[in-house]
């Protein structure tokens, strides 16, 4: 048992043997920081600001509108270099979150103000999971791969527990002004760690390159050619529609209107999911090679969706965390073999192109919370949200149907390990 327990912590630790990882774990884990801090501030100064449920849900919509164009994004990873394009974009954040901060302290920030900058970031933000994915595969063996999505995972994961519980503190307690200064400090810590991440690259000569939109046909080709890779991004799309916005957008919501809570409630709320994810990915991460992808992804969608159906009829805040537990565990142990049979199967030449196409999945959650914003506003968040959670067991139930050879046999490619 002992050794078990030792392989474990080996296979968890084993990709910070790679130098590229070692700068790129804090590099992800501050800028998630700043992204969970920097939405959570200004989901609850929305709400308060506008007391609109339907204007919040515009809000969260907007920080994913760039998903129409993450297949760009991963085209261009896959041309010019992932970690380049991460830079990039990582120079955006700290430049936006600059901007905020001298707008809070000038006392000049208004709703308008906070709707255009969230435009902006909108055009960019789906993408650095995008990126982040193509790296870590990029640096990282094949056979460490579905460990060291895990580890990468924990970024995201912790982030949303920090980020939630120190955001709602430094603005319950010192402001937005203050507490948008830590986000922009966040971000550009995170762009100077990044700037040591990735493996060199090599020049490709005289090798002739296809065009630009060639390239990105071939992506989407891919990826329709695959049965796989289309059931993982019909997955992707039905979660992101009907399962994120439970735990995203709407949380401010839930937090004020159902629960009767402060940003300190509220932040509980948040870091009870990520706590769980949190959990969950850590799991993947030790058991590794053990993992059965496909299955994996298709049985906990179906654990995700009963937990958050659960949390939705809870009676009070700490019923309704324990549940957030429960469905952030079930969300990592979906999601994370699903990006990892993904970047298992394109391989290093589309590696960029499908997480870029993944991303795509990703307009589903501004749909999803435009559509609840208003359903919540004529029948009620617990019928909107109750029927999300039963639309979504469905259509899980349909997608494993549809693609049962390819994702429930043990030997199917999905699910090598």
């Amino acid at each position: 048992m002992k050794s078990g327990r030792g392989q474990r912590r080996l296979d968890f630790l084993a990709p910070f043997q790679v130098r590229s990882f070692r700068f790129q774990w804090p590099a992800d884990l501050l800028t998630s920081w700043g992204s969970e801090m920097e939405l959570l501030i200004l989901g609850w100064y929305i709400l308060v600001q506008t007391g609109s449920v339907l204007l919040l849900t515009v809000f969260g919509a907007l920080q994913y509108v760039g998903t129409l164009i993450a297949p760009l994004f991963g085209l261009a990873g896959d041309r010019l270099g992932h970690r380049n394009v991460l830079c990039s974009m990582r120079v955006v954040y700290t430049t936006l979150a600059v901007l905020m901060t001298v707008l809070s302290f000038s006392h000049a920030l208004s709703p308008l103000a906070v709707f255009c900058i969230a435009t902006v970031s909108g055009l960019i933000r789906p993408s650095d999971l995008a990126m982040r994915n193509a790296l870590v595969a990029e640096t990282i063996p094949p056979s460490r791969l579905m460990g060291a999505m895990g580890v990468a995972r924990t970024t995201a994961d912790s982030a949303r527990i920090f980020g939630s519980l120190a955001g709602a503190a430094l603005f319950a307690t010192l402001g937005i002004g203050p507490a948008y200064l830590v986000v922009a400090c966040c971000y550009g810590t995170g762009f100077t760690l990044t700037l040591n991440v990735g493996a060199r690259r090599l020049r490709q000569g005289t090798v002739a390159r296809v065009s630009f939109w060639r390239d990105l046909r071939e992506g989407l080709a891919f990826v329709w050619d695959s049965p796989s890779s289309m059931a993982a991004m019909w997955l992707a799309f039905l979660v992101n529609m009907t399962a994120f916005p439970l735990t995203l957008g709407l949380m401010p919501y839930v937090a004020r209107d159902i629960y009767h809570v402060d940003q300190t409630g509220l932040g509980l709320l948040v870091a009870s999911f990520a706590i769980g994810a949190l959990i969950g990915s850590i799991a993947v991460s030790m058991a590794g090679q053990a993992i059965r992808p496909a299955r994996m992804m298709l049985v906990f969608a179906v654990a995700w969706y009963c937990a958050l159906l659960l949390f939705v009829w809870m009676p009070g805040p700490g019923s309704a965390r324990v549940m957030l537990v429960l469905a952030g565990f079930a969300q990592s142990l979906s999601m994370v073999p699903m990006a990892a049979m993904l970047l298992h199967t394109a391989g290093a030449r589309f590696r960029g192109r499908i997480m870029g196409v993944r991303m795509l999945a990703i307009y589903g959650l501004p749909l999803g919370l435009l559509v609840a914003g208003t359903l919540i506003e004529r029948i009620g968040y617990t019928a909107t949200a109750s029927g999300y959670c039963l639309f979504g067991l469905a259509v899980t139930a349909l997608i494993g149907l549809r693609w049962h050879a390819e994702l429930w046999p043990l030997d199917a490619a999905a699910n090598a390990h």
